[in-house]
């Protein structure tokens, strides 16, 4: 994500966004809230005179407009952000509009800007200046490389030994020469993970087919490959070795804390109305919330309300397990300073 501050008073103002890839889409859904006002230059049918005589002859020309959103949608799939409301500023004022927000498509946010949301820009820009961190799991004869989103895993490439036409892959070499090649693209950071020692003997055979990403590569022992390994990856604190602003690790240890303190009827708080007697009281030091409240008018007040008493606000990806753990406790918990008495 690149990012601008321009024009601000205090915490009101306007700050120009240009997503790079589609983490940065997921994260201006979350940034963009009903409201807000969005400028983009975006096509439009604009009518002139001739036009009013020959209709067939209307085209859609780029124009300069100022949405007052009533609605923000992103799908993965659809690797767009569509941006509905109002027209404000522009021609056809008072008309609803559009606006499909791809990578690449810069826009200018006016709004109330929180301390939460001015953090999750800063991780969408820092993000952008590392390579997209990927994940190879590994044992004999079984591997799956995943690129590590910021919404959770993403399946790149399975291989499986025997798998291939003939004899082409019933070989180790031949097993190892596949994975090299799905490696040779990856320009950031790559973990590969698994148990016992095929991994290291893979890690020394691309070092000495791919230097360039063989001396990228963290060795991880794990007990299992697939997505349970990336688990384990990031629970061990390996991609925090890589970037120490990536939001998925420090989410796996928060639910591993709030689960265990649960358990053992510690200083912790789940739900909305538990931890709004917190914050209350001034017990919660940090309140962990599901990115799918931040738009939640009682939520809201809630944080705003906890940083006003200096606790520690953290989102939680809901797409990821972490953030999933957390919607079956009500989507909001906050671990404490001490013990509130029920």
């Amino acid at each position: 994500m690149k990012a601008e501050h321009c024009e601000m008073r205090g915490d009101y103002g306007e700050i120009r966004l240009l997503p790079e890839s589609i983490d940065d889409l997921w994260h201006l859904q979350h940034l963009i809230a009903p409201g807000d006002l969005v400028f983009a230059t975006t096509l439009r049918s604009v009518e002139s005179a001739s036009d009013k005589i020959r209709p067939e002859k209307v085209e859609k020309r780029p124009v300069r407009l100022g949405i007052r959103v009533e609605r923000a949608e992103f799908s993965v799939h659809g690797v767009r952000l569509r941006i509905s409301g109002i027209i404000e500023h522009g021609v056809d004022a008072g008309s609803h509009h559009t606006l499909n927000v791809e990578t690449g498509y810069e826009i200018s946010v006016i709004r109330r800007w929180r301390q939460v949301d001015l953090d999750r820009i800063d991780r969408a820009v820092k993000a952008s200046v590392y390579g997209v961190i990927h994940i190879l799991t590994i044992e004999e004869g079984e591997a799956e490389l995943f690129r590590l989103r910021q919404y959770g895993p993403e399946n790149i490439v399975t291989v499986t030994m025997g798998s291939g036409k003939g004899a082409e892959i019933n070989t180790r070499q031949a097993f190892f020469d596949q994975l090299v090649s799905h490696c040779a693209s990856i320009t950031g950071p790559l973990v590969i993970a698994g148990p016992g020692f095929v991994k290291d003997d893979f890690v020394k055979y691309l070092k000495g087919k791919n230097p360039a990403v063989g001396d990228r590569v963290l060795v991880v022992e794990t007990r299992r490959i697939g997505r349970g390994a990336v688990q384990d990856v990031i629970g061990l604190g390996a991609i925090e070795k890589l970037i120490g602003d990536l939001q998925l690790g420090r989410e796996v240890k928060l639910m591993d804390d709030v689960l265990m303190r649960i358990s053992q009827d510690g200083a912790v708080a789940y739900g909305t109305r538990d931890v709004a007697d917190a914050i209350g009281y001034g017990a919660a030091e940090q309140v962990i919330i599901t990115d799918t409240l931040l738009h939640d008018a009682t939520v809201t007040r809630l944080i705003e309300k906890a940083e006003g008493m200096r606790a520690k606000i953290i989102v939680l990806s809901s797409a990821f397990e972490p953030g999933e753990r957390l919607d079956a406790l009500g989507g909001i918990a906050a671990l404490l300073r001490y013990k509130l008495g029920k």
